[in-house]
């Protein structure tokens, strides 16, 4: 947990207070080698000729004037980081998800309470209505127990429905899981769920918003919280949704970020299994079973499951080993899902094999058998 920030953070939480900045807005500063200090103190004028937007400047403009607004949001996120497992994330930093770090327009800030460590463990999402059918509900249930018992992490965005039975399933189990919201983490929505988000966290699981902690929920904020979803996961499942669902969002969503999209079909007369069927018929893959996810993931977490559930005390110290387990994969694999580089895998992988812990096996790397 920090306690005190760098000039250099505060900066970066200041700028991200000014209206107009957002993802891509900083996205478009890091293009430029803009850090937040050198824009906070920068001349208006010069940040003018270079287009920065109106709404941009008259908001520095009211921070540097001593706003009080601004200066009170300030100490608000200042002081709701020092809370007891409550933490900040920044793009740059080591602890932030690697997979969330590589879409297009990722959250310049996180806000997270529980373990941040769980962000960077393997993820499915799990989305659908907030109607579901009792099957639809019990499937959802199931099929989280399954992934978190496969050693996948479930990740979901909290709502009622088939998001709040994917929670509970992994709690079952359990297991951990990742709920991000479309609020800030003070504003539990919907508030029958606070019960549930209290136990994710007591679980060793997150909460996870790129909103300020007392955002509240607005329809546009869901659709940004959706992106985060696919963007932490491997890969999206679509357990029942209309043809309306904000489901269909994430699963778009998905696609753009270059993941996995997999729908469960449903019978032709539950009008909230057409989102399904649409999907399906626009090429997503067809989920039964949860290995079909497993397969076309190529994960090999089953037999690495069986490993984990021994005593870990001699677990090599690497990044990779989570990702390894007793089939081969390649280092390209292992780069794309670890977020290292190819020479970081590479020295890795070397490293683990003159230790004997990995094998080159055809088709890349496993883990030696015990």
């Amino acid at each position: 947990m920090l306690t005190d920030l760098s000039a250099e953070r505060q900066a970066w939480l200041e700028l991200m207070l000014l209206d107009g900045v957002g993802p891509r807005f900083f996205q478009r500063l890091r293009s430029h080698a803009v850090s937040p200090s050198d824009f906070m103190a920068a001349d208006l004028s010069a940040l003018a000729d270079l287009g920065v937007p109106p709404a941009v400047l008259a908001s520095l403009r009211c921070w540097r004037a001593g706003d009080s607004v601004l200066r009170e949001r300030l100490a608000l996120a200042l002081d709701w980081q020092q809370q007891d497992g409550c933490h900040l994330l920044f793009l740059d930093d080591a602890d932030y998800p690697p997979l969330l770090a590589s879409i297009s327009d990722p959250p310049p800030l996180l806000f997270v309470r529980g373990r941040i460590e769980v962000l960077h463990d393997p993820q499915i999402a799990m989305v659908g209505t907030r109607h579901p059918s009792p099957l639809g509900a019990e499937t959802a249930r199931q099929f989280a127990r399954e992934f978190c018992r496969a050693g996948l992490t479930v990740t979901s965005g909290m709502a009622l429905g088939v998001d709040g039975a994917c929670h509970q399933g992994v709690l079952d189990a359990g297991g951990q899981t990742v709920a991000v919201w479309g609020t800030g983490l003070e504003r539990c929505y919907p508030r029958r769920h606070r019960k549930l988000a209290e136990a994710i966290v007591d679980a060793g699981g997150a909460l996870v918003s790129e909103l300020w902690p007392d955002s509240e929920p607005h329809p546009a904020q869901f659709p940004r919280r959706n992106r985060i979803i696919s963007g932490l996961s491997l890969g999206t499942l679509v357990v029942e949704a209309s043809l309306n669902s904000g489901s269909l969002i994430t699963a778009r969503m998905a696609l753009e970020q270059n993941r996995e999209v997999f729908a469960m079909p449903g019978s032709i007369h539950n009008v909230q299994a057409r989102g399904c069927h649409r999907l399906l018929r626009e090429g997503a893959c067809l989920v039964e079973q949860v290995q079909d996810v497993l397969d076309a993931l190529k994960i090999p977490l089953a037999t690495a499951l069986e490993a984990a559930e021994k005593p870990v005390t001699d677990a090599p110290d690497s990044p990779l080993w989570r990702w390894l387990g007793f089939d081969p994969v390649s280092p390209d694999w292992l780069a794309q899902h670890s977020g290292l580089g190819m020479s970081e895998v590479l020295q890795q992988l070397l490293e683990l094999e003159l230790a004997g812990q990995v094998l080159v096996a055809a088709g890349g790397y496993c883990r030696r058998q015990p």
